[in-house]
């Protein structure tokens, strides 16, 4: 069973990157350790797209340092 969207914006939050806002669904998160913003679109209770859980999974690491 995937995560849902929720999930994946709350590592986001708890690994220190900020919610800037964006369009419709759509949530753009940036952290100063990391080399180009996130965007997760979706409904919170949506499940993740594969994709979604690979750009997440790559920015938890480049922001870990």
């Amino acid at each position: 069973m995937p995560p849902k969207v929720r999930d994946l914006i709350q590592q986001l939050e708890s690994a220190g990157f900020e919610n800037r806002g964006g369009k419709g669904s759509h949530r753009n998160f940036v952290h100063r350790r990391s080399s180009r913003p996130i965007t997760i679109s979706g409904k919170l209770g949506d499940d993740a797209k594969r994709y979604q859980e690979k750009a997440v999974a790559k920015a938890l690491r480049e922001a870990e340092g």
